[in-house]
């Protein structure tokens, strides 16, 4: 479907450049114009076309165009542990409250427990997520059938998955179709034995790939890796060659300055979890020297068990507030560069480049956003108000791949996802009750 998006408010992230009044156009899955209506004429000559029959026109009345936000760090199925295993430790949290649990997740039980967290995504603007979690077949058919654009990653540990399994995956889930794809990953270093480290590192080889992983979350994690190692987990992943290809960590709140040398020779990206951090009490991560080392960030809710809010508004707010409270300086990480991580990076990070910004021949994965709201007035720096003062509920519009999967136009929460809203949560209640008795 050709659409038109007009009387907007355009924020590209292209770049520097400044948000502008114009218009959008999409056609199918890409978009085909982003500007301010006066070189038409030069358009149209340059791409040969003549005049568009529009499937829709959308009037956005002054409100904002910009590109999806992307959760670089998901278990999205754990909605079925959301508010259950609250206010524990790490490894309290993991051995008695989620391995246990999670041993009883069927396929299908994931399945359904993905769509509520997608669900939450599309109210929040979120157009593409990075998953790590048990059960990738089911996963990617219900981000297919949903419209939510997904890059998996393996999860391999020493009590599920396996390198073997990953290879399988990689030739399985990639190339299928244009909304889901995955990459080599697994759990941690400490639930994977040196064998099957090794055997991830020949995996990148094999297929030249970035890898994925939890790195350096806690400080007794970190402490652990060096008492069995002699090195942290970054260290000890370079020496395995698991970065040959880049990568990202996710978490890396304890890092050092051989860490990041070793980060930014090697592509390493961070994806932040401040959110699950603070409610696990994790730490803070250095976001400042990462930015100060030309490391990118990008930014991730983690799982609803152990964030229970999948809220990329929040995860903003707290990526330069707990940045500032680090450093004890306001100055630190300001709100253009979160914005840029939780849109841009996330998308390089993720493998997904044609969705890291609006222009002609990107993804149409599209957000709008309220301007009339009374917490995005007055309009002084709008990026500043989307970090500081910008709300979920300020989602107008969730548009991936050129199709609007959810919006507020007439004031009524309206999804666009295949399945009825409350016949999702009946499923879903009833998984929950079999499953805790």
């Amino acid at each position: 479907m050709n659409i038109r998006f007009y009387n907007a408010k355009i924020l590209t992230m292209n770049g520097d450049m400044p948000v502008f009044d114009g218009e959008l156009w999409t056609e199918d899955s890409r978009i085909i114009y982003v500007g301010d209506g006066s070189n038409l004429d030069e358009y149209y000559k340059r791409t040969g076309r003549s005049a568009i029959i529009w499937g829709r026109e959308i009037d956005c009345k002054g409100n904002l165009i910009m590109p999806g936000f992307k959760n670089c760090h998901t278990h999205s199925a754990m909605t079925f542990l959301r508010s259950h295993a609250d206010d524990l430790p790490l490894q309290d949290w993991l051995n008695n409250q989620v391995f246990p649990y999670e041993a009883k997740l069927s396929p299908q039980d994931i399945f359904e427990f993905t769509r509520i967290a997608i669900l939450e995504y599309l109210t929040g603007g979120i157009t593409e997520i990075m998953e790590m979690y048990l059960t990738p077949g089911s996963i990617a058919k219900c981000c297919q059938e949903m419209g939510m654009r997904v890059t998996q990653v393996g999860g391999v540990n020493n009590f599920s998955q396996s390198p073997e399994l990953i290879d399988k995956r990689m030739e399985e889930l990639n190339g299928k179709n244009d909304l889901t794809s995955f990459r080599v990953g697994f759990h941690a270093e400490y639930t994977c034995s040196l064998e099957l480290l090794k055997k991830i590192a020949d995996l990148s080889h094999k297929y030249k790939s970035p890898v994925f992983t939890h790195i350096q979350e806690t400080k007794s994690e970190t402490d652990g890796c060096i008492e069995r190692y002699g090195k942290t987990p970054v260290a000890l992943f370079n020496d395995l060659g698991m970065f040959d290809y880049g990568g990202a960590g996710y978490h890396l709140v304890w890092t050092n300055d051989e860490d990041r040398l070793i980060m930014k020779e090697k592509h390493v990206s961070v994806v932040t979890n401040p959110g699950s951090n603070s409610k696990l009490a994790s730490g803070i991560a250095p976001i400042s020297e990462y930015l100060n080392d030309g490391i990118p960030v990008a930014i991730g809710t983690d799982g609803p068990a152990s964030n229970n809010c999948l809220d990329m508004f929040r995860e903003m707010f707290l990526v330069t507030a707990l940045a500032k409270l680090k450093t004890n300086d306001a100055s630190a990480v300001p709100a253009t560069e979160v914005l840029k991580m939780a849109t841009y990076n996330g998308a390089h990070v993720m493998c997904t480049p044609d969705a890291d910004c609006l222009a002609e021949g990107k993804l149409a994965d599209i957000i709008m956003m309220d301007m009339n709201q009374p917490n995005m007035q007055p309009v002084w720096n709008i990026e500043n108000n989307i970090v500081y003062s910008g709300s979920k509920s300020d989602i107008m519009m969730t548009m991936i791949a050129g199709v609007i999967r959810y919006d507020t136009f007439d004031g009524f929460q309206r999804f666009n996802v295949g399945k009825e809203v409350p016949d999702i949560y009946r499923d879903c209640e009833v998984i929950k009750k079999r499953i805790f008795g």
